[in-house]
């Protein structure tokens, strides 16, 4: 028998004040648990118990046994307590990945309000645009743009988002004339379809990047001082007075942005906690 089990069985015994009790406890017969605490006895090779026909009582090898069994009897309900805690109360490490646009403009402002009353949480923050391997770098939340075709990997859409193709105010240049600023994510030879937004026709413009940055920041300063056109989040524009769309009755595609976690069973509260909040977040910039 397990000698977690024959302890806890041991401890039963003890705390019931007689076989018979704990028998009834435990659902099993007398004769069971008689058998159970000769075979421990045996195996320790001393007598824990000192028995007559009507009590028992603690031997002193008996009762050092019986102390420890307490303890691990504590240990073993801690564990439950803590895990059925953490189920229910965000605490610990919780480890969030996303592209560096959503990042600063939703993931950090969302779980900064989330978690102010959570002091326990400890936010591990990494603004990336690769797409990280979530187990290889200890993520909890990985945010992003597209479904991931990982099958192992539970996902869930939590908004969307529109990229605009962007001028400064400023400029006098025709956008299929103008300089391109690309994202580090794009590649050199670009191609936008812009819809219409009152009817099926589109526009396709092909450029070749002129101008290369490695976040959507520089992108957004490179346009301010006039250098080019370039992609900028929705999310993102209001933020620039200096910039506007190049094509106001046009959009591009949408994108979908999808909250990824490597748990198979139910995630701890706090990853539920922050993924709730980056959803909403998300949508209350985003409703177009």
């Amino acid at each position: 028998m397990n000698k977690h089990k024959q302890m806890l069985i041991f401890k039963t015994i003890v705390d019931s004040g007689s076989i018979s009790k704990a028998a009834e406890r435990l659902e099993l017969s007398k004769s069971v648990l008689s058998n159970h605490l000769k075979h421990l006895e045996n195996e320790l090779n001393v007598d824990l118990l000192k028995r007559t026909t009507r009590r028992q009582s603690l031997t002193l090898a008996g009762e050092q046994f019986y102390q420890h069994c307490v303890a691990l009897n504590d240990v073993m309900s801690r564990a439950w307590e803590d895990i059925h805690q953490l189920q229910h109360q965000p605490q610990g490490k919780v480890s969030v990945t996303a592209p560096v646009a959503l990042m600063d403009s939703i993931v950090i402002p969302a779980l900064s309000d989330a978690f102010t009353l959570y002091p326990k949480v400890s936010l591990h923050l990494i603004a990336d645009d690769r797409q990280l391997d979530l187990l290889q770098h200890d993520i909890d939340i990985a945010i992003r743009v597209g479904e991931s075709p990982n099958s192992h990997i539970k996902q869930k859409r939590i908004g969307r988002f529109q990229d605009i193709l962007c001028k400064s105010t400023h400029s006098l240049e025709s956008p299929s004339d103008a300089n391109y600023i690309a994202n580090h994510w794009q590649p050199k030879e670009v191609v936008h379809i812009l819809h219409n937004k009152q009817s099926a026709s589109t526009i396709e413009l092909s450029y070749t990047t002129h101008h290369r940055a490695n976040s959507v920041n520089q992108v957004a300063s490179l346009i301010q001082h006039n250098m080019g056109i370039g992609l900028l989040p929705d999310f993102l524009l209001a933020q620039y007075s200096d910039i506007e769309p190049c094509f106001k009755d046009h959009y591009l595609a949408i994108n979908n942005v999808y909250a990824l976690h490597p748990y198979s069973k139910s995630p701890p509260a706090s990853v539920v906690h922050a993924i709730n909040a980056i959803e909403k977040r998300l949508k209350s910039v985003t409703e177009f």
